[in-house]
């Protein structure tokens, strides 16, 4: 079970996204309009079609989902080989940042990396986002069109914008994905909701969708501006065959590298290795 102390930093995190995103009131206020070129006549009638298959259907719980002490089959298939998953996040907005000397450590490293990323980020970022997507070191999944908590029934959490109801976590998690598939052509397979909270509804229409939600195992401390050492005791302390990291890289100004100098020597010597979730299965 979390502890108080991580689930603090989770809410400061999800706090600084928010205000990162753009989303003052102001802006937040008609969210149609930046939707409106989205909705072509192909995608309201797919939309339209998603709604009614679960039309029925309840919100059902409303978590983070962490999926804990399963077994996890790395892509050589040995039960001796531990790997664990650094994914980062880019939420965007104001807080559209680019820490290239974290992306430059892992390149340098040769390190793998699963990189969750906004339409938001995506459109202040566009030549830096072609640059990562051609590296085969990153894999690029979904984190949202417009970084919002995806319930189906509007629940939030941290103040993060949310969802008001089915239909807009459609638009979240599949304009989230064709974007990225326009831009890469490779549809995501993982899915992270803002603050990464969903309701199980949520995770069966990702599961329609073709994407597999995801949220995480070991919480960095990145966002509560930990410091670097700090950071690396979490992963650290949390580090076990299978475990997935959430760190961000839309804030330059994070000690996010010093937190890996520390950390991935040691998690190296202790045998792990490191790897896309794309590589292996959280189920």
């Amino acid at each position: 079970m979390r502890n108080t102390v991580l689930k603090a930093v989770f809410a400061s995190a999800a706090a600084l996204c928010l205000l990162g995103q753009g989303a003052s009131a102001r802006q937040w206020g008609d969210v149609r309009n930046t939707l409106k070129s989205y909705y072509t006549p192909e995608y309201l009638a797919f939309k339209k079609r998603i709604i009614s298959e679960f039309a029925k259907a309840g919100p059902g719980r409303f978590s983070e989902f962490v999926k804990r002490g399963k077994f996890v089959r790395a892509a050589g298939g040995e039960k001796d080989h531990k790997v664990i998953a650094l994914t980062f996040d880019a939420c965007g907005g104001n807080n559209d940042g680019y820490n290239e000397k974290l992306i430059a450590y892992l390149r340098r490293e040769q390190i793998p990396a699963t990189l969750f990323i906004t339409g938001l980020w995506i459109e202040k970022n566009k030549a830096t986002f072609a640059e990562l997507a051609k590296d085969p070191l990153f894999e690029i999944e979904n984190h949202g069109l417009l970084h919002r908590l995806c319930s189906t029934e509007g629940k939030t959490m941290y103040g993060v914008h949310a969802t008001r109801d089915l239909g807009d976590v459609l638009d979240e998690m599949e304009l989230g994905a064709r974007k990225i598939a326009e831009l890469t052509g490779r549809r995501p397979i993982f899915f992270r909701s803002a603050t990464a909270y969903t309701d199980e509804l949520s995770l069966k229409v990702a599961e329609r969708l073709g994407m597999e939600v995801v949220s995480y195992d070991i919480l960095s401390g990145d966002a509560m501006r930990a410091s670097g050492r700090t950071m690396s005791r979490n992963i650290l302390k949390g580090a076990r065959h299978g475990a997935v990291v959430i760190m961000h890289f839309n804030h330059p100004g994070w000690p996010g590298v010093e937190a890996l100098e520390l950390s991935v020597p040691e998690l190296r010597r202790r045998g792990y290795h490191f790897i896309k979730l794309e590589d292996f299965s959280l189920r």
